[in-house]
């Protein structure tokens, strides 16, 4: 039976580098569930490979047909933002593991979904002035850099992955991300650990 590795974290706590990773690791031999967004594109993004980019039209359409397993709606300072997983033929529990990225809500919506003995979390830290600090350098990267978005997304985090609401989750192991290397083989080891 397969398992869906769930890979979460705060924004700015390199999951989604951690994620790449793991993706490009044959040992793990992890498929991608990639989930969908309405927001823009950003540089360095690949439409498929971080996110399916779409629109209001299809996520309705998808909506209407059923297949849209969790919704999560940011009301961002561009406008509102939306992510979404669709449900459909690329998952097969019965032969294969996946993994997934996102944040605590859609954790733990997948995990209803699924089920609790299919759905492993992999929860990344990151200090929280680090964490800023990577957010202010990726903005900075940007062609047009949007500042009051990275602003909001960070104090959002505090209050949506707040220590209660982590434990109420059930959320005990955690991965610190302060030397990438060594997050990626402690996920690395532990995803195999689940695999035994």
């Amino acid at each position: 039976m397969g398992k869906i590795f769930y890979v979460f974290g705060k924004s700015s706590s390199g999951k989604d580098t951690v994620y790449k990773n793991l993706m490009g690791n044959q040992k793990l031999m992890l498929r991608p569930v990639v989930p969908y967004t309405t927001r823009p594109i950003r540089a360095g993004e690949t439409p498929g490979v971080e996110y399916h980019f779409t629109d209001e039209a299809e996520l309705s359409r998808m909506e209407k047909a059923g297949k849209v397993v969790e919704l999560r709606v940011y009301e961002t300072v561009h406008g509102i933002w939306k992510y979404f997983t669709v449900d459909g033929e690329h998952v097969d529990l019965e032969n294969y593991n996946y993994a997934m990225i996102g944040v605590l809500k859609s954790f733990l919506t997948i995990r209803e979904y699924y089920g609790k003995d299919k759905v492993i979390p992999v929860y990344i830290e990151v200090e929280d002035g680090e964490r800023l600090q990577r957010a202010l350098d990726r903005e900075r990267s940007q062609e047009e850099p949007r500042y009051a978005e990275l602003c909001r997304r960070f104090l959002t985090d505090t209050a949506d992955f707040a220590e209660e609401k982590l434990l109420q989750a059930g959320i005990y192991r955690r991965f610190a991300n302060k030397d990438l290397q060594t997050c990626i083989r402690e996920i690395t080891d532990y995803i195999l650990e689940q695999l035994e």
